[in-house]
């Protein structure tokens, strides 16, 4: 799926705000990217395209965080971590759960998005998450 947005981290937050989880894949050797950029980071190409990542990927490490910045104080403990997409791209994120103490390496999690937080809120752009499959 290729689109004509610039390969920016507002562009990649404008997708998330339409519930999809997006990177930009090199023209030339077909590297996949997470955060977007407009240089590839493998072979130095300067044509990317964006693409549409699958939704489910696997846990591959995380921490969980009890001693948080002031704007997640209210999320303690949380869980951070990063997923592999099967594109093969690894992407990190939030992981909500209930119980941080049951995530395991390698347990399939899925995206899922929230909307803008209100004004003033930090960062103040539409976010993305993992959580476990249903």
């Amino acid at each position: 799926m290729s689109e004509l947005r610039d390969p920016t981290i507002e562009e990649f937050y404008k997708y998330c705000s339409e519930r999809k989880l997006m990177a930009v894949r090199c023209i030339r050797c077909r590297q996949v990217m997470v955060p977007p950029r407009a240089i590839c980071s493998n072979c130095r190409h300067s044509r990317v395209e964006w693409v549409e990542l699958g939704q489910r990927g696997k846990l591959v490490t995380y921490t969980i965080v009890h001693v948080s910045p002031p704007q997640f104080k209210h999320m303690t403990p949380y869980a951070v971590g990063i997923v592999e997409m099967p594109e093969g791209v690894k992407i990190p994120s939030i992981i909500r759960t209930s119980r941080p103490e049951d995530l395991k390496i390698g347990m399939q999690l899925e995206a899922d998005f929230s909307p803008r937080p209100q004004e003033g809120g930090w960062p103040n752009w539409p976010r993305y998450f993992f959580k476990e499959t249903e």
